[in-house]
């Protein structure tokens, strides 16, 4: 990101980017940030967007080819093409092919979530352009980021304080924008928002219910396991998207419960699996709830529920109450 930032501020671009990740909010800012700055705001004549899976290519190609209308430069931007991916390997070269020859003019940003490395156009991007991961914030940068746009309110907040509200928040940026901007709104007369404030304001997400009913089950309180399943339900979540969640946490308890074991610590394995720092102290802490086979055999319960809910032979709702039931016995 570092380097993306210095080809902004010095208005001086590659021909081709890719940027890629998990993190839609970076990848929506400097998606902005492209458009303001390599051509004109206001320019729509050397300025293209496609996005989706339909796009004509062949419509591309021919528009990067062209010189600019009275500027200096032309930009398109493609989202979510999925040229990055196995099965457009032919149009992936006719991409290769024209970087060969691309205009000095044109400027081409690719924008994806998921691609693969091993593809000959990623390596092609590589050499003549620049990519990116954007895969969000760790904990330090988060924590100064939101620090920024507390102090442009011109209010003070405490770094605890800012934890706390990521902790309650989660580490989405895109959600946390929205929340932070609910909190300045709410302390409006204060000068120093404090923890009390980010309890009664902010949201907390699906994800930390569902850690809640986790450290439920395995204190084997199983009516606070499907109170919190029910807040999930009155949240419209639905019952499979619950599942997934539950399946996602018990895999993670897993994998830290394996490389704790191992010696690791906090920082090698957030690095390891690829979470925040503090989520996996987190799961650190609640992994020791659990022996390892306890946990595989609750990752079997889930398959065996979920198999259950597609084969029809039970709802979903009543299939995940009773998982819950069975996990929390």
């Amino acid at each position: 990101m570092k380097n993306i930032k210095e080809h902004i501020k010095n208005n001086s671009f590659k021909n081709v980017y890719l940027l890629y990740g998990t993190e839609s909010y970076l990848i929506k800012l400097y998606k902005n940030r492209f458009r303001e700055t390599i051509v004109d705001k206001d320019d729509t004549m050397n300025y293209s967007y496609y996005e989706g899976k339909t796009i004509d290519y062949n419509e591309v190609l021919e528009i990067s080819e062209t010189l600019p209308f009275f500027s200096d430069r032309r930009l398109i931007i493609i989202e979510n093409g999925n040229l990055f991916k196995s099965e457009k390997k032919e149009i992936g070269e006719k991409f290769i092919n024209f970087f060969k020859t691309m205009p000095e003019s044109t400027h081409i940003v690719f924008l994806e979530e998921a691609i693969d490395k091993r593809g000959k156009l990623y390596k092609a991007v590589t050499d003549k352009g620049y990519v990116a991961e954007l895969k969000g914030l760790d904990e330090k940068n988060l924590i100064t980021w939101l620090y920024q746009i507390v102090k442009k309110d011109e209010k003070n907040i405490t770094e605890q304080t800012l934890l706390h509200f990521i902790k309650t928040v989660g580490t989405d940026m895109e959600n946390l924008e929205t929340e932070i901007e609910k909190l300045l709104c709410y302390t409006l007369d204060k000068t120093v928002i404090d923890i009390e404030d980010v309890d009664r304001i902010s949201t907390s997400q699906v994800t930390n219910k569902v850690f809640d009913m986790i450290n439920a089950i395995a204190d084997k309180n199983q009516h606070k396991a499907l109170a919190l399943y029910n807040d999930l339900r009155i949240l419209k979540e639905a019952p499979m998207r619950i599942l997934f969640l539950i399946v996602r946490q018990f895999n993670i308890l897993l994998q830290v419960k394996q490389l704790k074991g191992k010696g690791m610590n906090s920082q090698a394995i957030s690095t390891q699996i690829n979470l925040h720092r503090f989520i996996v102290e987190g799961c650190m802490k609640q992994s020791e709830k659990f022996i390892e086979s306890k946990l595989t055999k609750a990752l079997h319960s889930c398959i065996e529920t979920e198999t259950g809910v597609k084969q029809g032979r039970i709802s979903d709702q009543l299939a995940i109450e009773l998982l819950i039931v069975s996990l929390s016995s």
